[in-house]
């Protein structure tokens, strides 16, 4: 078993065993294993491991990739969870099957009118800045239900649920937080009639607490592909 196989094995256990605990079901949680600045080749190792839903925060470096492993589009996902430019939009709904990371109506509506036809609706999250830091993306969460309603209305997108990624804390119950914070918007969603399903939050370091408090996508990339090394970025 391949370096990248065995973490994987590793990861699904854990999932497994967080599940376990909060009385939930393995169905509930997806494994969504963050790629960025690894490449075609860990994507194409871990695939033949049996993981198909990969995440990427830079969009140029996902082109690439989705371009590299263009023989395996039939049986992988991309998500993007990086922070989405207005340029960049359309090479975005062109290119992938996810956006977690929509924090703006004008990005929505930009996704909207360039989903191509041919492809099913492009699945959205909007990024919740639960900790209300200055440096992080995100959608105050006063502001989530106004613009919730009115991504929902978009054509050619599907509103899915809220992503966020709150800073990092040192035991379970400070992690469970703010990923309780997010769920409590879920359900405020769920209430006004919004059809939604998804909660994307928890990471390598947090992923027990985030599926305690009803993270249904798991977004993990070093405890898959190990630690990073990030290029420098204009």
């Amino acid at each position: 078993m391949t370096g990248i196989a065995h973490n994987l094995q590793h990861t699904r256990e854990r999932i497994a065993a967080a599940c376990a605990a909060a009385g939930r079901s393995t169905d509930g949680v997806t494994l969504l294993a963050v790629s960025k600045t690894f490449g075609a080749e860990d994507v194409r190792e871990a695939h033949a491991a049996g993981q198909r839903a990969f995440g990427e925060n830079y969009v140029q470096e996902a082109l690439d990739k989705i371009a590299a492993l263009a023989d395996l589009r039939a049986g992988l996902e991309w998500h993007l969870i990086g922070p989405l430019q207005s340029n960049k939009t359309r090479v975005v709904a062109e290119s992938f099957d996810w956006v977690h990371s929509v924090d703006r109506l004008k990005v929505a509506e930009r996704l909207s009118v360039q989903r191509p036809e041919s492809l099913p609706p492009l699945q959205v999250c909007l990024q919740v800045n639960v900790s209300g830091e200055a440096s992080k993306s995100g959608v105050p969460p006063a502001e989530v239900a106004a613009l919730a309603v009115q991504v929902a209305r978009l054509p050619r997108l599907r509103l899915r649920g809220l992503m966020s990624i709150p800073e990092p804390a040192a035991d379970v119950e400070a992690q469970r937080a703010p990923h309780r914070v997010l769920r409590a918007l879920l359900d405020e969603l769920r209430g006004q009639g919004l059809a939604l399903d998804t909660l994307s939050m928890g990471m390598s370091a947090d992923l027990e607490a985030a599926v305690a408090e009803g993270a249904t996508i798991v977004r993990i990339g070093t405890a898959i592909f190990g630690g990073r090394t990030y290029p420098v970025r204009a």
